[in-house]
């Protein structure tokens, strides 16, 4: 066995060690800031308990995971610019993260007084299609570090099929903002958008060292390491939510390293959680334009109890324990899943 999968290993570690350092002084700091969060009224009272918990954690996960990859990698970059790939990642983490931030300042509570309920949404998918398209243009185009990106890796049947970049750009575009939406839509619980995307890196990277994606591989175990620092503050009760300045970087970065190793047409089963959590969103507005548009808003109709799906089985009756803990074990086997499906 080569050094590079024991290494990639161990700089998960750190940067779990990392992040559990600078945690709790960090928790203490958005405390100080009166930075807590919004609650919807809609929600169950047990969430409404959980207002003015600080926000904006996802800065845990970003400032972890792109310090300690540059830390390793920068000066490898800057003398033969071997594993420049890594660059466009972080820059994709940065650019949602940033995104993200801008969307909770607008939403936070400070004090007594309620700010805004966060960003514009049309401006938030904008700037969100525009980061997409800039890193879709630089994958098409760049010459090294994305051999398996311009292509179409079909499981099972070992064929890979090149991508005009004309319609390369348009399907990484979506990709890219397909989940990180999809991510957001899944950081509603304690816990769960956190371990979801941890397993989801942690195939990924398997899948990464199977190509030799040394660098790549390096990344993702460093996000499972910084997911699992945030856990330990996120895990239920929570001290600390992550906010969209984490769950649209990691859904953004989660699109963009799929791409990265060709294998994104794995990324619906392997990030089947999320996928799920979308969906429902999707049919629970169609249901609901549906009914009312043919028998009238009075007998509007709702495929689920509430959208996204995790909500629905909150209010069917399961703890937030164990919504979290059922919906780890399918992204576990489906994280099995798809990694196998990579390997055949």
């Amino acid at each position: 066995m080569d050094s590079g999968l024991p290494f990639s290993l161990s700089v998960g570690a750190i940067a779990f060690l990392l992040g559990v350092i600078w945690g709790g002084p960090f928790i203490e700091v958005l405390k100080i800031l009166k930075v807590g969060k919004l609650i919807q009224v809609e929600l169950s009272p047990a969430h409404q308990r959980k207002i003015g918990t600080p926000t904006m954690g996802g800065l845990m996960i970003v400032f972890t995971t792109i310090s300690l990859t540059l830390t390793i990698n920068m000066v490898r970059i800057v003398s033969s610019g071997h594993g420049a790939s890594v660059m466009l990642p972080l820059f994709v983490m940065g650019g949602y993260a940033f995104l993200g931030y801008i969307d909770d300042r607008a939403g936070i509570r400070q004090s007594t007084a309620e700010v805004g309920q966060g960003l514009n949404k049309r401006l938030k998918f904008i700037g969100q299609f525009i980061l997409a398209l800039i890193t879709a243009v630089l994958i098409s185009q760049y010459d090294g570090g994305f051999d398996f990106a311009n292509e179409i890796n079909f499981p099972l049947i070992h064929v890979s099929l090149p991508v005009s970049p004309w319609l390369f750009i348009p399907i990484v575009v979506f990709i890219i903002v397909a989940t990180s939406n999809a991510v957001n839509f899944t950081d509603g619980l304690d816990g769960l958008a956190g371990i979801i995307t941890a397993t989801a890196f942690g195939a990924f990277g398997v899948i990464a060292y199977l190509q030799q994606q040394i660098f790549l591989t390096q990344l993702c175990f460093i996000l499972v390491g910084a997911c699992f620092a945030f856990l330990w503050y996120n895990a239920h009760p929570a001290q600390l939510f992550m906010g969209d300045t984490g769950s649209l970087a990691l859904g953004a970065v989660l699109g963009t390293v799929a791409v990265m190793t060709g294998r994104w047409l794995l990324l619906p089963i392997i990030a089947i959680v999320p996928v799920a959590e979308t969906v429902s969103v999707i049919l629970q507005i169609a249901s609901a334009q549906f009914t009312r548009r043919f028998w009238g808003s009075q007998n509007e109709r709702r495929l689920f109890r509430q959208a996204p799906l995790h909500n629905h089985f909150e209010l069917g009756g399961w703890s937030e324990t164990q919504i979290v803990q059922r919906f780890w074990l399918v992204g576990i086997l489906s994280a099995l899943i798809g990694v196998s499906l990579a390997l055949l």
